[in-house]
């Protein structure tokens, strides 16, 4: 049996399987809200805008610039941070200037994080102010116990060992008990090595068009150990 056939969907998750998790992990953009809201669209955008403008490029060098930094580092701000000794605070203040109303409030995706047993956290590679203004457009962020956000990480982003390890020890996260919630697989390859339960979460239909085709990289491996198009299906298949 490969590793691909391992991989379990959200009708063969069941209550007994997550019994004795208590502390429910969760990424944020394209996992608490949906990949069709587009909203990361308007960030993608503008993380173009602003490397164009800070390495004085025309739009299209900027594009294969950024594309090339959040494969290599994790994110684009990494990259130039690395690189080029950017202002982080500017980077995420411009980046997250956005429209939040293309998130469509869920309020009973709400219902069923808060019957969830034991704490919520938000993990997530952007800033507190962005996660808390998503959240909050959604309808869940009074669900959650924490926030933690790139700067919490230091600025060094998933999926270095070193950032899980943080929000690990800070919030005593017992990684046999806990689960992670995530739309990047290599995002998954940490916390599964820990001792982590992993969901990966995918577009609707998975549909393989949206993303860059990298992002698709590691959806077999045995560190998936299910996989979802439905985040609030999945969550009331569970409990």
């Amino acid at each position: 049996m490969t590793a691909h056939n391992t991989i379990r969907q959200t009708a063969e998750a069941t209550p007994q399987d997550f019994a004795n998790v208590r502390d429910w992990v969760f990424d944020l953009d394209n996992t608490l809200y949906p990949r069709h809201s587009n909203l990361f669209s308007q960030i993608d955008l503008r993380m173009t805008e602003f490397v164009a403008e800070f390495l004085s490029l025309p739009p299209d060098e900027a594009r294969v610039v950024q594309k090339d930094f959040y494969r290599r580092y994790g994110t684009t701000l990494r990259g130039l941070m690395q690189e080029h000794d950017v202002d982080p605070d500017a980077f995420l203040q411009y980046v997250h200037d956005i429209d939040y109303s293309w998130i469509d409030p869920d309020p009973s995706l709400g219902d069923e994080i808060k019957a969830l047993p034991g704490r919520k956290f938000i993990f997530t590679n952007g800033d507190r102010g962005h996660a808390e203004r998503a959240a909050r457009q959604l309808g869940i962020l009074d669900h959650f116990e924490d926030i933690f956000d790139l700067v919490a990480a230091g600025l060094v982003p998933k999926p270095a060992s070193e950032t899980y390890d943080k929000f690990m020890g800070l919030h005593r996260v017992d990684a046999g008990r806990a689960v992670m919630f995530e739309d990047l697989a290599r995002n998954l390859v940490v916390p599964k090595a820990l001792g982590m339960q992993t969901v990966l979460i995918v577009p609707n239909n998975l549909e393989e068009t949206f993303g860059e085709i990298w992002e698709h990289e590691g959806r077999d491996g045995e560190h998936i150990d299910y996989v979802t198009d439905d985040l609030k299906t999945f969550l009331r298949s569970i409990r």
